[in-house]
C-alpha cells in the first residue's frame, strides 16, 4: 500500500469520525424525554421494529430540513435568532420547532361566509419558511 492511499483513507476515516456527531445528536434527541419515546410500550417485536424505523425516518426528515435551513441561510448570508436572541446561521430544527410553537388556525364562521387566519406568525417564521422553500410556505399561506 502507498502511503498516499493509506494517507487518504486515513483521512477518510478522520472525516467519517468526524462527521458522526450530527447522528449522534439526532439519536440523543430521540432519547429526550420531550419526544416521549419512553411513554411507548409494544408487546411484539415487529411492532418495536416498525416504531424504530418511524423513528429513523423522522430523525432523517428532522436532518434533512436542519441541512436545508443551515445550507440556506449560508447562500444568502441572512441568520435567525438563537435562544439568547443572537444571530445565528446554524439553528437546530428543535429551536425552529419551538419558535413555532404558538402558532394557530383560527377559522371564524359568520352569516357572511368563513373566514381563516393564521395567528401569531412573525417575520422570522416567514424567512424560515421561504428558506425551507415553496411548500413550506404553502402551508402557511390561507387560500381563499
Amino acid at each position: 500500500m502507498s502511503w498516499t492511499r493509506a494517507s487518504s483513507s486515513s483521512q477518510e476515516v478522520a472525516s467519517t469520525y468526524k462527521d458522526q456527531g450530527g447522528v449522534e445528536r439526532g439519536f440523543r434527541f430521540l432519547k429526550d424525554p420531550l419526544f416521549l419515546a419512553s411513554s411507548v410500550f409494544l408487546k411484539k417485536p415487529e411492532r418495536s421494529a416498525a416504531l424504530g424505523l418511524i423513528m429513523v425516518l423522522c430523525l432523517l426528515v428532522y436532518r434533512l430540513a436542519e441541512h436545508r435551513l443551515r445550507t440556506h441561510l449560508a447562500e444568502t448570508e441572512q441568520t435567525v435568532p438563537d435562544q439568547l436572541n443572537r444571530p445565528t446561521a446554524r439553528p437546530t430544527m428543535r429551536w425552529i420547532f419551538q419558535c413555532f410553537e404558538g402558532i394557530e388556525l383560527l377559522h371564524i364562521h359568520s352569516a357572511s361566509g368563513r373566514q381563516s387566519l393564521i395567528l401569531r406568525l412573525q417575520p422570522m417564521h416567514r424567512l424560515v419558511l421561504a428558506l425551507l422553500g415553496p411548500p413550506y410556505e404553502k402551508i402557511y399561506t390561507i387560500s381563499s
